[in-house]
């Protein structure tokens, strides 16, 4: 009997990928570039099971019932197109490859035309969770050649996490959508983990709470409104013991890696004029914290702030708490405006409750906090900003305080807080009726010609002043970000 659908590449993703599918009774078909990769998951992880082994695409693609579904979990970028050509000469019209990896959504673009050309159908799927999701249920969040949908649907969503009965799986859209709401997951992701790191960064280093007694904070707060996956995975860590009792995590070396799909998310806002001020900070935070050695030469030169705590701890905690919650309803409330501004711009139809549901399970970023976001765009689908739904209004404006005071605790104490603090600009700009673009648009006028609107004018009206008396009437052209 012919298999169900074939996946490539045998690296931790794809052998959970198979074994998880083999789980919901579909057969797979595998191929890895290196042949010892493919026999040593058979005879391994594998062994056992219905799935089989390939050692050539055109054995893999023989191996497959039509139409043929295949997956590729191979390294973004080059390796992905070069499979591509590998499989299209094998592939017959309707058959279907589906990029399971972390692909850039205008590759995914690209991608997807040229197959429909070849009359092969294509989906690129971000999928997220890592080892655990990859093995028990990932969300997976699939777009591209619509055509693909229903048959690769029941593979798809058997094998995503469920909440309820609800898979983590949907169809996100056109061409590469899903890939870029992948992308977008990533960057708040980015978002989520840097607002962590600050909260603990003041509680041990702000407040000399020791590993064991932040522990006990953030299994607590994980129990409250900002239960979630990695304030779960964070409570773990902190517990985690080093082979002298001592906690692991003051031996880790503070220097963060990136794999790029966070500064994708940050690019794209500004090729979109979106302000996603909370993830681009924390791209940038790890590319500060890369800079260890030169770090390390300047705190022995610039003076250090005293870090002697003496006020209420209680009270700080709170604050650093309704900090970290204020702090991740702006970095939802922004990435979801990425995404709304991506619709707009490429001609997607996004379904973002669809979106938040697909995130409220077997992902990275998975947490409670979702719930209410889906709530929010099923009560009003066309919801400018989280902000300004009942629930997320509310909850900043009661945790408003405390982070203006976990704001200023870190201002005081000489801790870096990027993603606390510029939520807060954002949170005070968003909400400003008047901001003072007023006077950067006279200073662009001035310099360089380039108009201004006026307050008692319709919009649209644009004026030049010759502010120095000698600079003329010709005006320059303009654009809005």
């Amino acid at each position: 009997m012919k298999a169900d659908i074939g996946l490539i590449g045998l690296a931790v993703m794809g052998q959970n990928l198979v074994l998880n599918i083999n789980d919901h009774d579909f057969k797979v078909a595998v191929y890895n570039r290196t042949a010892a990769k493919t026999d040593e998951f058979l005879e391994g992880p594998a062994k056992g099971t219905q799935v089989t082994g390939a050692y050539s695409l055109e054995e893999l693609v023989e191996n497959l019932q039509t139409p043929r579904i295949v997956m590729l979990m191979v390294k973004a970028g080059d390796v992905v197109d070069q499979y591509i050509d590998k499989l299209t000469p094998l592939l017959s019209e309707g058959d279907i490859i589906v990029d399971g990896g972390n692909s850039l959504y205008t590759d995914t673009n690209r991608r997807t035309e040229a197959l429909a050309a070849q009359k092969i159908l294509y989906v690129g799927s971000g999928v997220s969770g890592g080892e655990e999701g990859a093995r028990n249920g990932p969300s997976i969040m699939p777009g591209g050649n619509k055509a693909a949908w229903e048959t690769v649907k029941p593979i798809l969503q058997s094998i995503s996490a469920k909440v309820g009965d609800e898979p983590c799986c949907q169809w996100v859209g056109e061409q590469g959508s899903g890939h870029y709401v992948k992308m977008v997951h990533n960057g708040i992701e980015y978002g989520d983990m840097q607002i962590i790191c600050e909260a603990y960064q003041l509680l041990s280093e702000g407040l000399g709470l020791t590993a064991d007694e932040i522990q006990v904070i953030f299994k607590k707060w994980n129990e409250g409104v900002l239960n979630s996956y990695l304030i779960e995975i964070t409570t773990n860590i902190l517990g985690y013991k080093d082979e002298d009792g001592e906690a692991l995590i003051s031996k880790i070396l503070d220097t963060a890696g990136q794999k790029g799909t966070g500064k994708w998310t940050g690019i794209n806002a500004l090729d979109l004029g979106a302000p996603l001020t909370l993830i681009a900070e924390s791209v940038f935070a790890r590319c500060l914290s890369s800079q260890k050695e030169e770090r390390v030469r300047a705190s022995k030169i610039l003076p250090q702030a005293t870090r002697n705590f003496t006020g209420d701890k209680d009270a700080a905690i709170k604050a650093i708490g309704d900090a970290v919650y204020a702090a991740k309803i702006i970095s939802y409330a922004q990435g979801f405006g990425l995404m709304r501004a991506a619709e707009a711009e490429y001609g997607w139809k996004l379904n973002y409750g669809g979106i938040a549901l697909m995130w409220r399970g077997g992902c990275i970023i998975r947490s409670q906090f979702l719930n209410d976001i889906k709530h929010a765009y099923d009560a009003n689908p066309e919801l400018e900003n989280l902000l300004l739904a009942d629930f997320f209004k509310d909850a900043i404006i009661t945790a408003d305080q405390g982070w203006r005071d976990a704001v200023v605790l870190g201002v005081q104490l000489g801790i870096p807080t990027p993603s606390f603090s510029s939520a807060l600009a954002y949170y005070d700009g968003y909400r400003s009726a008047r901001l003072p673009a007023n006077l950067l648009q006279a200073q662009r006028d001035y310099f360089g010609a380039h108009t201004y609107e006026r307050l008692d004018k319709p919009r649209g009206e644009f004026f030049h002043t010759d502010w120095t008396g000698h600079g003329g009437k010709t005006s320059s052209s303009t654009y809005n970000a």
